[in-house]
């Protein structure tokens, strides 16, 4: 449960990123936050605690009670925009490729990954979103220091930046149900480019 995900809210209610429900609590505790019910009403930790916890409520427990556990939380100091750009990391990448080689398309572990140059280092080749694309060991070390085309294979999809949401890497079915009213919001209300 403690592992579980919870939406964050900056102050004015633009989703900004997803944390885990043990350090949604750390900050709840300690006063940064305050939760927010699917109605938009927000709570402060001795409050929260106060609410009657119902059998189909998510709770944690403590030695001396159950505490309900928030879904959504608002940062109280927080108004900048959620981040707009994706951080170029090996972590993304694999995201963005769904931890599939983009060569014969079967999805690995991130254990069985690697990372390729789609035009290699060597000939002149950049480290970007448009270059480097997820591989399985065998189709990484087949390709060599190749392009697709030289090595007579082929990418499943050309490498692109992704664009970035605070919860952008969880399918819609993993979305917590509580969530629904802010993401819709945030969809609607998103500049687009």
């Amino acid at each position: 449960m403690l592992e579980s995900q919870v939406l964050v809210l900056n102050r004015v209610f633009q989703a900004v990123q997803v944390t885990t429900v043990r350090k949604a609590f750390s900050l709840f505790y300690k006063g940064h936050v305050r939760a927010v019910l699917e109605d938009y009403s927000t709570w402060d930790f001795e409050n929260w605690c106060d609410i009657p916890v119902q059998p189909h409520d998510e709770v944690v427990m403590t030695p001396s009670s159950a505490i309900r556990v928030p879904r959504v939380i608002a940062l109280k100091d927080f108004d900048r925009l959620p981040r707009q750009d994706v951080k170029f990391s090996r972590h993304n990448i694999y995201l963005r490729d769904g931890s599939r080689c983009q060569y014969c398309g079967h999805k690995f572990p991130s254990a069985e990954l690697s990372l390729d140059h789609v035009v290699p280092l060597s000939r002149g080749g950049m480290s970007s979103w448009e270059n480097v694309v997820c591989a399985c060991l065998a189709c990484n070390v087949r390709k060599g220091n190749r392009t697709p085309h030289e090595a007579g294979i082929r990418l499943i999809q050309p490498p692109r930046k992704p664009r970035w949401h605070p919860v952008g890497h969880f399918g819609a079915s993993k979305f917590h149900p509580a969530w629904r009213n802010f993401l819709d919001v945030a969809y609607w209300n998103m500049e687009l480019k």
